[in-house]
């Protein structure tokens, strides 16, 4: 017997991770959404891996010390590239506030050969808060709530992203297509 026969190509599908990171109401979820959409379209498997349900699911009982944000990271990061080791293009919208968590989730991706790409969503604390999408500055401008990152708790840009958007500035659209852009020059979309 033999096997159907099939008109597709076989190819090898690269996978990679695409951190966006960024203050809180930023726009990060959002543009990754946009992007998976995208990138789905043209038949890549991508998946969003969002920091609200990674703490949910993968990190419950975590708090917001720097250890426990650091420990978080580095769980996320951790099936990023596992996802992106096996063809998936993994989206992650997670603010990950210090550097050293991020460095250390790229030199896993470095160590196993598989492609990272940093995003910094470098929208401005002053249109994130107008934005609140959670409502989470409000709640810490009335004191309900404290440590709050880019205010009140430390947010440490990324000093070389591979890219920077200033969301304010563009649309949803035009901040996941320049990601797809940067995406597409690696030949990874």
């Amino acid at each position: 017997m033999t096997a159907p026969s099939t008109n597709q190509e076989n190819h090898v599908t690269t996978g990679a991770t695409v951190w966006l990171t960024g203050l809180p109401s930023a726009g990060k979820t959002t543009i990754a959404h946009a992007l998976a959409t995208r990138l789905r379209e043209q038949g890549r498997p991508a998946e969003v891996l969002d920091g609200d349900e990674i703490r949910e699911f993968l990190s419950a009982g975590l708090g917001f010390s720097r250890e426990d944000r650091h420990t978080n990271v580095q769980r996320i990061g951790f099936v990023a590239e596992l996802l992106a080791r096996n063809g998936v293009l993994a989206l992650v919208p997670v603010i990950a506030p210090y550097a050293d968590s991020r460095e250390a989730v790229r030199a896993r991706h470095e160590t196993n050969g598989t492609p990272y790409v940093e995003v910094h969503v470098a929208t401005p604390v002053e249109v994130c808060s107008v934005r609140d999408v959670k409502g989470l500055y409000a709640k810490q401008a009335a004191g309900e709530l404290s440590g709050l990152t880019g205010v009140d708790d430390p947010y440490e840009e990324p000093e070389k992203p591979d890219l920077r958007i200033e969301s304010q500035h563009q649309t949803v659209q035009e901040s996941a297509a320049a990601v797809h852009a940067v995406l597409s020059e690696r030949g990874l979309a």
